[in-house]
């Protein structure tokens, strides 16, 4: 390897990034001089080092230690880079590799790759580069082990439904919960759209002395004000045009259990008051008759709507307000609990995969993508953004393109470490060098095809190929 070469300051004195995980990192170069200074850069940004003069002594460290990362020369002394590849890809698979050449060549680019290469970098190598590739391979890291700590969680939970976090506000709400669905009083539940509020209310009813009792849901958004009295109270037959049949309405549906009257602020005046008669005397009238007909039902309302701006406007009542609200539970909003996100990912994963498949894996740019995206739509959303991606997936790592277009634009740019970006045309230079190798390991180093897969001519192909310096690219196929 070459010396770190550094544009504009001393490398070790620039400052690390502290939120990305150190790596367990194993140097292997037969020039100590180059050993000692790249060891120096990767300490200073809090990485381990061991060091090692040739590949037989990598391969004896590396079978008495597991590394996060080997960075090897593919020409060493006594076991050569590629030979320590393929060792460790057998012996030590979850090591990631960077194999590190002074001669460019796409053969030996396309070999490493295909032999599970994480990297294939050339000679003369920069720190900084070096550094970066590092930050990728931590973030990725420390994403599958939240993927598995969040697989760890989830293992054991009944089948169907349930309420998935375990960040402070969601203990928070669990807590509160437990001790509510031992009560028959009413319960107002109060979220955004999206976070789970019939979830939550069935959740109530199943923990309580109602669960084997029915639990019945209506929208009161769904119906005209002409037809939400029917639904609830039920009608006789003639009781209004087109009621061609006598009918039990929702609260004698649900009798003996629970009632969530869902999106309570858009029910209308008139259904209110009888809303209000029913909390109060415990009976319902159906349309069509004065009889009264007892029933014994746990009222669980929720809205999206500040009820209290709706009463100020004249349009919820205010003593129906109080009685829907002996017992609140606020639902946090997904972007208040982001420590969850990995936790419901993978519970999404798990539940739009094919049965008896294993879920897919995630890739760092796709991950990052859901962890900066606000998610307006809150847990609805992620869950559809996931199964989105699933389906499109077809069983391979989920990647960006695989997310729905709104989440795939909020991915965030890679900076170089310490947070800064790199010059424009090192990035754009470096990122057309990653590209090209990795179209030219997908043709299996045959350049006419890799120039087909990347939509330009043969010539445009070697005329860049030449340009970043890659050695062989006059040669024939």
């Amino acid at each position: 390897m070459d010396a770190p070469e550094a544009a504009g300051g001393n490398l070790t004195e620039r400052p690390t990034n502290p939120r990305r995980p150190a790596l367990d990192v194993l140097m292997v170069d037969d020039e100590s001089s180059i050993r000692e200074n790249f060891a120096i850069v990767l300490r200073s940004a809090g990485h381990t080092v061991t060091l090692a003069a040739d590949g037989a002594e990598a391969t004896m460290l590396c079978g008495a230690h597991v590394f996060d990362v080997v960075i090897c020369d593919v020409r060493l002394p006594k076991v050569d880079g590629m030979t320590l590849l393929k060792h460790l890809r057998g012996d030590s698979p979850g090591t990631d590799v960077i194999l590190i050449t002074g001669y460019a060549a796409v053969s030996e680019a396309v070999a490493a790759l295909k032999a599970g290469a994480h990297d294939y970098l050339s000679k003369p190598l920069r720190a900084e580069e070096l550094m970066l590739r590092l930050g990728r391979i931590a973030e990725q890291r420390e994403l599958k082990r939240e993927l598995a700590r969040a697989r760890a969680q989830l293992e054991g939970r009944q089948p169907g439904p349930t309420i998935v976090g375990r960040s402070p506000s969601v203990d928070r709400m669990l807590a509160r919960l437990s001790s509510m669905a031992q009560s028959d009083a009413p319960v107002l539940i109060i979220g955004e759209s999206g976070t789970g509020k019939e979830l939550v209310a069935r959740t109530l009813h199943d923990r309580g002395a109602r669960n084997g009792k029915s639990f019945v849901a209506v929208n009161c958004a769904a119906f005209p004000e002409t037809l939400l009295e029917a639904e609830l109270f039920g009608h006789e037959r003639g009781a209004f045009t087109g009621a061609m049949r006598k009918r039990d309405g929702r609260f004698k549906a649900a009798d003996g259990g629970t009632l969530l009257l869902d999106e309570i602020g858009e029910m209308p005046l008139p259904a209110q008051a009888k809303l209000l008669r029913v909390l109060e005397e415990g009976t319902i009238e159906p349309l069509g008759t004065n009889t009264p007909i007892h029933v014994d039902v746990r009222i669980i309302s929720s809205t999206n709507r500040n009820l209290r701006e709706r009463i100020a406007d004249g349009r919820f009542r205010e003593d129906l307000y109080y009685r829907l609200k002996v017992l609140d539970i606020e639902i946090p909003p997904l972007r208040e609990r982001r420590g969850d996100l990995a936790l419901l990912t993978q519970y999404f994963l798990q539940q739009f995969s094919p049965a008896g498949k294993e879920p897919p894996a995630i890739s760092p740019h796709a991950w990052a993508a859901l962890a900066a995206y606000p998610f307006p739509g809150n847990v609805r959303e992620l869950a559809h953004a996931i199964e989105h991606a699933v389906v499109l997936a077809r069983g391979r790592e989920i990647a960006l393109e695989h997310l729905p277009a709104e989440i795939a634009g909020s991915a965030p740019t890679a900076a170089s470490p310490g947070g800064r970006l790199p010059p424009l045309q090192a990035a754009l230079k470096q990122f057309e060098r990653e590209y090209l190798t990795r179209a030219l390991a997908m043709a299996g180093g045959k350049r006419t095809h890799a120039a087909e897969l990347l939509g330009i001519s043969r010539k445009t192909l070697w005329e860049k190929l030449r340009a970043l310096g890659i050695a062989d690219a006059d040669a024939d196929e």
